[in-house]
């Protein structure tokens, strides 16, 4: 298998391509989302507002550096590919068939397979040694461990009530799927990842180290998103609650934070570790 030199660039430009033209053919291409109901419409050209703007730039330059030996880049890479892994599962399962969609199965292919590729390339030995006594581990666990609470606690109160009502939840309605895809992801996938990790933070495994910049970056990511998303709801006049727009901004500035301050406290003689994050893996 190829080093890092040629594998992130073999994934990622291509990613970031098609990425790009499915943002810009669902955003330029009149009518794009009209089979979508009004608020999921919305949505979905928001979400290629963010891809084309944010996400795209960020991978490309993230893959760049990781390839340049700039080492706490391979993490950020990989909670980007992350993040598209997510957003590509919503486009090919819960939009509305359409021209794109087999660029919407190669994004989620090839950013499933990158992250895969992340996972495989980490090495076992602990990075707790390149870190600074100082560094926030216990306190970024604790923060993990309220998020996937939170989370879990907000959803579960939106399906329960559904479910004892044997009615479908008011955001479906308003988005006229079948269920929920960020519910769907979040209960069956991220949240556990979010909580386990903050477990292993607080327990000082070296899998919540390494698993720790790669949520952070997901979760910055993803907040931003929902803010977004929210803010471009009420500018089409879809809603007037502004507070999702404020909380998920706070969380992803307070994420962002931590993440700077986790890479801040990498002491420079043990930068090496990163270098070891991913190497050529023979076969």
């Amino acid at each position: 298998m190829p080093g890092k030199e040629k594998l992130i660039p073999a994934l990622s430009l291509p990613l970031a391509a098609l990425t790009i033209t499915a943002s810009v053919a669902g955003l330029l291409s009149p009518g794009f989302y009209a089979k979508e109901t009004q608020n999921w419409a919305i949505q979905s050209a928001g979400q290629d507002i963010i891809n084309l703007f944010l996400i795209s730039p960020a991978l490309i330059f993230c893959s760049i550096l990781a390839t340049q030996n700039n080492k706490p880049f391979i993490s950020i890479w990989a909670g980007i590919n992350l993040y598209l892994s997510y957003t590509f599962a919503i486009y090919c399962f819960d939009i509305h068939f359409n021209a794109l969609f087999l660029i919407y199965c190669f994004c989620f292919g090839l950013s499933v397979f990158s992250f895969i590729c992340f996972l495989l390339f980490l090495k076992y030995e602990c990075p707790c040694s390149a870190l600074r006594h100082k560094t926030p581990l216990r306190f970024i666990g604790i923060y993990f461990i309220i998020i996937a609470v939170l989370f879990y606690l907000m959803w579960l109160s939106n399906i329960f009530p559904a479910i004892l009502s044997n009615s479908a939840p008011q955001n479906l309605k308003e988005t006229g799927l079948f269920t929920n895809p960020v519910e769907v992801l979040d209960l069956s996938l991220i949240l556990p990842a979010v909580f386990i990790t903050g477990i292993f933070l607080l327990k000082g495994k070296k899998t919540g180290y390494k698993l720790t910049p790669v949520l952070l970056t997901f979760i910055t990511l993803m907040s931003s998103t929902i803010s977004f998303l929210n803010f471009y709801l009420s500018l089409k006049g879809r809603t007037n609650d502004i507070s999702v727009f404020l909380v998920m901004a706070m969380f992803a500035i307070f994420s962002t934070i931590l993440l700077i301050i986790y890479f801040i406290n990498i002491k420079e003689r043990n930068l090496r570790y990163y270098s070891d994050l991913i190497e050529p893996v023979h076969l």
